[in-house]
């Protein structure tokens, strides 16, 4: 009870404006001011939020598009990390792929979605594939910076301790670069979460993305506004759970080189 009454005190203006805004919308749109075919008020956006749960729709929908990230993010940030220890630990290999990364990471991930669908179709692959790419330059790039930012000092104690390459690795240098990764992981999942609805939104049959996008198609905004909130909301989720297991993991970590 007292740490949610501490949270509350830090956080109260957190709560407080999302309260106002939505009073102030609410208050428009019964005095008219906002057209309710194109901005409807939080009261009927709420009632739609609740006939699509009733329903079932809003969770089938995001089950979808969360599972789509879920495989996709994996894939991605598993080559992210073990291309990112390559290329950060090789120096020759940093070279010679310095090029090629150079001008394939700024490419938006919305863009190779036409690409992909010519290669693989409009099935799950494509999707998968375009989450996967988003995840992969995120966590590359952080393990590889991480990696690199590690104190010259822990790698020379282990040099005069003689630990061969596979102990410096798991035990020195990727626990150093910990908070560094973890950091890429969660703007990855981030990225992951965005592509998968940019690509429901181009081609799927499925996914909140889509249930968006088919709501559009009937002007039903109620729905569309729904489907957005909840893409938000679910962000914040993702968030705040990859949060609390980098505080476990890291505390772990921390206790570990402390014993």
């Amino acid at each position: 009870m007292k740490r949610f009454t501490l949270w509350l005190q830090e956080n109260y203006l957190a709560l407080v404006a999302p309260v106002i805004l939505l009073a102030v919308w609410e208050a428009a749109g019964q005095f008219g001011l906002i057209r309710a075919t194109l901005l409807p008020q939080p009261s009927a956006i709420a009632v739609m939020l609740v006939e699509l749960l009733a329903s079932g729709e809003l969770i089938i929908h995001l089950g979808v598009s969360i599972l789509r990230v879920a495989e996709g993010f994996i894939i991605g940030a598993i080559l992210g990390v073990l291309v990112g220890v390559q290329v950060a630990l090789v120096k020759k290999l940093r070279i010679a792929v310095s090029l090629v990364f150079g001008v394939l990471r700024p490419i938006p991930v919305i863009a190779w979605i036409p690409v992909l669908i010519l290669w693989m179709g409009i099935d799950e692959g494509s999707k998968i594939t375009v989450i996967a790419i988003g995840s992969f330059w995120t966590v590359l790039v952080s393990v590889v910076q991480g990696i690199r930012n590690v104190d010259k000092k822990y790698l020379e104690v282990a040099t005069i301790l003689e630990k061969d390459q596979i102990t410096l690795l798991t035990k020195v240098i990727l626990p150093a670069a910990l908070p560094a990764i973890f950091t890429g992981v969660r703007v990855g999942i981030d990225v992951a979460w965005r592509s998968v609805v940019a690509a429901e939104l181009i081609a799927a049959s499925s996914g909140i993305g889509y249930m968006i996008m088919y709501a559009r198609e009937l002007s039903q905004i109620d729905v569309v506004l729904v489907g957005v909130l909840s893409i938000g909301f679910t962000g914040i989720i993702i968030d705040q759970l990859l949060r609390l297991l980098e505080q476990r993991l890291l505390s772990w970590n921390v206790n570990m080189h402390e014993s």
